[in-house]
């Protein structure tokens, strides 16, 4: 079974909370992934030594297959000809060149996309025409039995609470696409508040059969949390099995000084129904959805 962290939203630089990022590296070790996502904004302001510190963080995870891509937290804000001439410069030098990076395992293929758009739109992003062209491009390559899963900052849907937090513009073209791609995950953070569902709960799609998993992270390391999840740190493991996708959400407990699981999500891949009986299916001693 691939077992796959998903970490987002560090924030270096103020909002960055050290006993978070602290149990964090205790906690990665014990789950054994075989692949690690950071699913951007890894600095808060874009600066040099807020690059240098995550880069830092970076390097002291296990030494397995890791996909990171930018979020808009690592553009430049207030530098405004640094961030129209070259907005991602330090996050390229620093953290690694690759803007729209390809991780390919055994059981899935990744395929991240930069969603910043600085010189367009700086909150909510954007996912443009020839980024969906690659797509289709890689996943053309992908054996049908591999897990199809994409990675953009940016949230296509709308998650809970909203918090008046507009979808990514052309949200639902990308979700159309994705869908007829045979995408069966998206992961995703910028909300600081975890969403786990699917995307058939905000648009039709062009397949009612057939959705596609969104996995949320809140922010992992920061002071930054909103909605239900205002002041918490939370991360995800997705584990890739034959017949069933599963996710267990953590979340850092304060009081106890490390993070815990708090809820388990299972989803049976495409045309599978999801059977308790099946050896396959049933994972024993893992925590349940609340």
């Amino acid at each position: 079974m691939l077992k796959i962290l998903q970490i987002s939203d560090l924030h270096f630089g103020p909002p960055y909370l050290p006993e978070a990022g602290e149990a964090l590296q205790q906690i990665i070790p014990s789950l054994q992934p075989d692949a690690i996502v950071v699913s951007g904004d890894l600095t808060q302001r874009a600066k040099r030594h807020q690059f240098e510190e995550a880069r830092e963080f970076l390097d002291r995870l296990p030494k397995v297959p890791m996909l990171v891509i930018p979020g808009n937290h690592d553009v430049p804000l207030f530098r405004v000809a640094e961030r129209f001439m070259d907005p991602l410069g330090l996050y390229r030098e620093v953290i690694t060149p690759d803007l729209n990076p390809v991780l390919a395992l055994d059981e899935a293929v990744l395929v991240g996309l930069d969603s910043t758009s600085p010189r367009r739109t700086i909150s909510n992003g954007r996912v443009h025409l020839d980024q969906l062209d690659r797509c289709k491009r890689i996943f053309a390559e992908v054996p049908p039995e591999a897990v199809r899963i994409v990675v953009a900052h940016h949230h296509f849907v709308p998650g809970p609470g909203y918090l008046r937090d507009r979808n990514m513009p052309k949200a639902r073209r990308a979700i159309n696409c994705f869908v007829d791609l045979g995408v069966e995950m998206i992961l995703g953070g910028h909300l600081h508040h975890s969403y786990i569902g699917n995307s058939l709960d905000f648009f039709p799609g062009n397949h009612r059969d057939r959705g596609i998993i969104i996995v949320q992270s809140g922010t992992s390391t920061s002071s930054r949390g909103r909605g239900r999840e205002r002041n918490e740190n939370t991360f995800n493991v997705i584990e890739v099995g034959p017949r069933i996708l599963t996710v267990i959400h953590y979340m850092y407990f304060e009081a106890r000084g490390e993070f815990a699981p708090l809820s388990q999500h299972t989803f049976p891949r495409p045309g599978l129904p999801f059977d308790p009986s099946h050896p396959a299916d049933a994972r024993p001693g893992t925590p349940s959805t609340p």
